[in-house]
């Protein structure tokens, strides 16, 4: 159906890059006369075309004079001339869709045309890469070309100051790693003086590695993390517990979700361990989660695979480029379960202070674009999600690379025999090799294997990372073997040596399909760049997890019944056909677990935007008096109306409506129950305030208006972070039990959206409350400063690291004596509540 579609209307992106090529053509014709300027006069441009658009011309306007600048530029610093293709890309990103160019295709000084382009306006353009080498190599490369062309750049690293990451972001183009900016965006909204920000507004990305950063990574949030310490020893107990089950008998292991569950044996005998009358009591839902926690980390989570154990700390293995992810930790204590399981000391766990996805924080620019050798597999998800295109730029030269059938055989052992043999073969010819492997453990048995058959080899796996650039660029010299963790070395090209083009080019060998289509073609792609030649194969077990997970138990019998033994491999259409069907399977799986997440982060994005923006407000204004007064407003409408509700206005109880003015906002002497008799709710708000007025009048002639101004500030900062940081956490929990609610017929996501509303509403009621009482009754000290609420907070990729103490507002009471109820509010006597 999907190619008749094709005949009648013609190839989607086929259309677009028609609509692309005039564009391109115009930026060729005007060459000439761009390369008959001087330097000076080149340099002069940029002047120019920032003046007109000024005057009012858009930037598409001045795209293709600005390319053909920027080309002649790239010519004359670089040596480098941009093809017709990488104009298209070009142009492509100044659209704010994504360009797909393969493996060595120039990517980056694409990107330099859109980047200065945009520079133009004055808004700042940040180009985002997947770590710092690359941001460095890509600053100090292409900011050759920019300085020349008279525009300023940034590099945005970790561990700058904030004087010099407010001059990255100065620059008219900032490169840096998505980590960085998505914290910086975090920390500029946790600053207590609007100097302290380091951030402008979000204007345009460009990322690189899109694919990466925006699909693999989108589930990960960024995470400001303090403290919230628990006991270790239930850890160590549902650990105890959990290594005397029985996989089947006490609990189930599903292999396609990697979900656990406690079967109904599995349940008696956690009832007993823990001496529990019924485990799903209300009181035990700690307990359950802890149980729950290390049944994951032993049946799901497995060592060298998933994590590795490196100088008594479980670290992380990213599952899509095989690196080790230091300072990242899984979260809801998962991280504890496996610290338990492996026996090492057990970290606190930790309270979020402030958190982003990366699918959130990259909507929030004005405009964004992307580039990537692989993304038309997941095109759905980003137009779905951010609105982007992906756009196929043709190659300069014709790919010759040779793409084989996979060959299948029936049992890992026989697979690898048969990958060592064809590593050995090719590296007797001189044919330099690289060997793709989904897992740490996968690379280090070939490593042995290899060893054993006398090849000498490099392995670049996440335990040895800090030799990646120079075994990558080496890669494509005359008789090296390199085994990498899937895609190790992405974003440095492997150049190929002397001699080895007769040889047949790079010769990429993958031992098993990877559940993502996209990251198998990246391997791919490492071979065969430019027009040279190059070959790729793939050998596959009946055995491999991907066959195992969705493939099909026919294959396998046929096989049997076919006599076939490890030796023979098969070569099918329809095995391939079957692998990558089960791989679209996985791929729409993932898609739509990330929607899924989305959906609910959506919830969480609304309100920290509202805070986030009301914060700001609070640091830029220079008087908050006002915002305090409908705050103060906004607490006694609520405590009138609750103490008014009856009809008869001779049951209303104004007794308790003087309390709490008298405890909370006003002094004794200020009001009386007699002044609320005989008048209605109106008039009784109207008399509140009159009073409350007043008495802010007489607090302002006690200090110098500055003083007043900070005071306001002190305390409006401090309730809302506080009690932001309190509603985040409850977010979090209320999140991990939601889907609880669909065994009651209930829509998890909508539950937690109406639930999410109410505890918002609920967390600015306290925020008013407050404030209200605060300002009203605490007494100002000359000395009051601004205070972070969490002093020295980590900030985490992904997960939360070892706690920090929180520090809750304080804020010194008027004179009261020890014995005499606090005027707090609270109930309690002084010298037990702020009194002690």
């Amino acid at each position: 159906m999907r190619g008749l579609l094709k005949k009648v209307f013609g190839d989607d992106n086929q259309r677009q890059l028609k609509t692309l090529q005039p564009i391109v053509d115009k930026i060729e014709e005007l060459e000439p006369n761009i390369e008959q300027l001087s330097d000076d006069e080149l340099r002069q441009k940029t002047e120019e075309l920032k003046q007109r658009y000024q005057n009012g011309e858009t930037l598409d306007d001045l795209l293709v004079e600005a390319y053909a600048v920027v080309r002649s530029g790239a010519k004359r610093v670089l040596g480098l001339r941009p093809y017709p293709v990488q104009l298209l890309g070009a142009v492509a990103l100044h659209e704010g869709n994504i360009a797909e160019m393969k493996t060595g295709e120039g990517k980056t000084l694409a990107s330099t045309m859109p980047a200065y382009l945009n520079a133009l306006t004055g808004k700042g353009v940040h180009i985002v890469t997947v770590n710092d080498y690359l941001a460095n190599r890509d600053a100090k490369d292409m900011g050759q070309l920019f300085e020349f062309l008279g525009l300023t750049v940034g590099l945005n690293g970790n561990g700058m100051t904030k004087e010099e990451k407010r001059a990255a972001y100065m620059a008219d183009i900032t490169y840096g790693t998505n980590n960085e900016y998505g914290f910086d965006y975090l920390r500029d909204n946790m600053v207590l003086y609007k100097e302290q920000m380091v951030q402008r507004p979000l204007h345009f990305a460009i990322i690189d590695e899109v694919d990466s950063i925006l699909i693999d990574e989108a589930r990960t949030p960024l995470i400001i993390s303090g403290s919230a310490r628990k006991s270790a020893s239930m850890y160590q107990q549902a650990n105890s517990f959990v290594r005397t089950l029985k996989q089947e008998e006490d609990f189930t292991y599903d292999e396609k979700t990697k979900g656990v569950q406690l079967s109904e044996e599995g349940i008696n005998k956690a009832e007993r361990f823990f001496a529990v009358e019924n485990l799903f009591d209300l009181k035990n839902v700690t307990l359950i989660h802890h149980i729950n926690q290390a049944l994951k980390a032993h049946a799901a989570m497995h060592r060298d695979t998933d994590y590795v154990v490196e100088d008594g700390e479980v670290v992380i293995v990213d599952q899509f480029t095989g690196r080790l992810m230091k300072g990242r930790r899984y979260s809801d204590g998962l991280h504890q379960a496996i610290e338990a399981k492996e026996g090492l000391q057990i970290q606190n766990e930790s309270m979020t202070l402030a958190s982003i996805t990366f699918q959130n924080f990259f909507r929030m620019y004005e405009k964004l674009a992307g580039m990537t050798g692989t993304a038309k597999t997941e095109e759905e998800e980003f137009r779905n999600i951010y609105n982007m295109d992906v756009i196929a730029i043709p190659t300069n030269k014709p790919i010759i690379r040779d793409d084989r059938p996979d060959m299948i055989y029936k049992s890992i052992e026989g697979k690898f025999r048969a990958v060592v043999e064809d590593i050995k073969e090719r590296h007797q010819n001189g044919q330099p090799v690289l060997v793709g492997t989904v897992a740490v453990e996968t690379s280090e048995l070939i490593s042995k294997m290899l060893k054993r058959a006398g090849v000498k080899h490099d392995v670049l796996n996440a335990k040895n990372h800090f030799r990646e650039a120079e075994i990558i660029e080496n890669a494509g010299q005359r008789g090296t073997v390199t085994i990498a963790t899937n895609m190790a070395g992405r974003g440095t090209d492997i150049k190929l040596g002397e001699g080895v083009l007769e040889l047949g080019g790079l010769a990429v060998i993958g031992t098993e399909r990877h559940e993502s289509r996209r990251i198998d073609n990246q391997l791919r792609g490492r071979s065969g760049r430019q027009g040279d030649p190059g070959v790729t194969q793939f050998y596959l077990s009946m055995e491999d997890e991907l066959m195992r997970r969705f493939g099909s138990d026919n294959m396998r019998t046929m096989m049997e019944k076919l006599g076939m033994d490890d030796s023979q491999p098969i070569e099918s259409k329809m095995v391939s056909r079957a692998v990558e069907s089960a791989q679209k399977r996985v791929e729409g799986n993932n898609f739509d677990s990330r929607k899924t997440i989305l959906s609910y982060d959506d919830v969480l994005r609304q309100q920290r935007e509202i805070i986030y923006k009301q914060r700001f407000e609070v640091i830029d204004s220079d008087n908050l008096r006002e915002i305090i007064e409908q705050m103060i407003q906004s607490t006694v409408e609520r405590i009138v109306h609750t103490h008014t509700q009856d009809e008869l206005d001779e049951n209303w109880e104004l007794t308790s409506i003087v309390e709490y003015l008298h405890a909370n906002l006003l002094e004794p002497s200020d009001l009386s129950i007699d002044e609320l008799k005989g008048i209605d709710q109106d008039e009784i708000i109207d008399l509140i305030m009159e009073k409350i007025k007043i008495r802010y009048d007489k607090k302002e002639t006690e200090l110098t208006s500055e003083q007043m101004r900070e005071f306001e500030k002190v305390i409006l900062l401090r309730t809302v972070d506080t009690k932001w940081m309190d509603h985040i956490d409850q977010m979090d929990q209320l999140r991990q039990g939601i889907h609880l609610r669909a065994y009651g017929q209930n829509d998890p996501l909508r539950e937690y959206q109406m639930e999410g509303f109410s505890m918002f509403e609920q967390m600015v009621t306290a925020i008013e409350e407050e404030v209200s009482k605060y300002v009203m009754k605490a007494q100002i000290r000359e000395n009051l400063k601004r205070e972070e609420v969490v002093k020295d907070a980590q900030a985490v990729s992904g997960g939360q690291e070892e706690a920090k103490k929180v520090r809750r507002p304080y804020v010194k009471s008027e004179s009261v004596g020890r014995n005499e109820p606090c005027p707090c509010g609270s109930g309690k006597k002084y010298k037990h509540c702020h009194g002690k």
